[in-house]
């Protein structure tokens, strides 16, 4: 999942820049919609960065996980997706279902690598889900594009 939409009105390094009203209104309706869907995981990754964290944070709390349960990883403040694939590889092979939340464009980008429905962009706050035929993070290969949502759409305005 992408962070939520940030606010640029504070005078902060881009890794402190909050989400704004709408980014953790965004981040409500994703997370509903995961619920209305019955969607579990098993582990919870964060990017640091205080907006995508929160993000993180408002989707954790909507699907009643316990908010211990995110780990937080530094690897994941990345733009251009490549930390986030060697994330991904070394990824626990106990873990069969996980979470992501962190930045574009390597999120758009790892989508279309590894997704089978291409996406112009990923926007903000925007969730993309993926399976894959795979018994090795480390073997991670093309998969299956199974859920795109995107906030916009679900938005009553």
């Amino acid at each position: 999942m992408r962070h939520g939409k940030s606010s640029w009105k504070h005078d902060v390094i881009d890794y402190e820049r909050p989400l704004q009203s709408r980014g953790e209104n965004d981040a409500k309706l994703v997370a509903n919609e995961l619920v209305r869907l019955g969607y579990e995981t098993e582990k919870i990754f964060s990017s640091p960065a205080k907006r995508a964290l929160s993000t993180c944070e408002i989707v954790v709390k909507t699907l009643n996980i316990a908010k211990e349960e995110i780990s937080i990883i530094e690897d994941l403040y990345d733009f251009d997706g490549r930390n986030v694939i060697e994330f991904i590889k070394n990824v626990s092979d106990t873990l069969n279902n996980i979470m992501i939340f962190g930045h574009n464009h390597a999120f758009t980008s790892i989508s279309n690598i590894f997704g089978d429905r291409f996406i112009d962009n990923l926007p903000t706050s925007g969730l993309i889900t993926i399976k894959f035929n795979i018994d090795s993070w480390q073997d991670l290969k093309k998969g299956t594009t199974e859920l795109i949502i995107i906030p916009k759409e679900l938005r009553n305005d």
